[in-house]
């Protein structure tokens, strides 16, 4: 009962400022949003463009990282194929010392023989 008292005291033009406000309290609200909206939307094309500019540097680290792993195993294979023929080398040359040595000592058993 107390409301209808309450309500019979409003008058239409204290609705009508009441609406109002309400409704320009909605506008305020409305616009915030609209900023924060437009921020986001602008962190959001500066988020892009690093990423684009990210996404370049990764491509042309990416393409660097495989020629220079490629050249690595060139690296690799050379150290290798040289280290296999500089062992063969000394194979050979402990072989050539060894038959020098045993014909040495067959010249010289020779010569002393005579």
């Amino acid at each position: 009962m107390n409301n209808t008292k309450n309500n019979s005291k409003i008058s239409p033009q204290n609705y009508i400022i009441d609406m109002i406000k309400r409704i320009e309290h909605l506008r305020d609200k409305r616009e915030d949003m609209n900023r924060q909206i437009s921020k986001q939307e602008q962190d959001k094309k500066e988020l892009e463009r690093e990423l684009s500019v990210l996404t370049d540097k990764m491509n042309i680290l990416n393409t660097e990282l495989t020629r220079n792993v490629v050249l690595r195993n060139e690296y690799n294979r050379t150290i290798q194929e040289t280290e296999g023929a500089y062992m063969k080398i000394l194979q050979s040359s402990q072989t050539l010392l060894h038959v020098l040595n045993r014909e040495t000592n067959n010249l010289t058993s020779k010569k002393n023989a005579k």
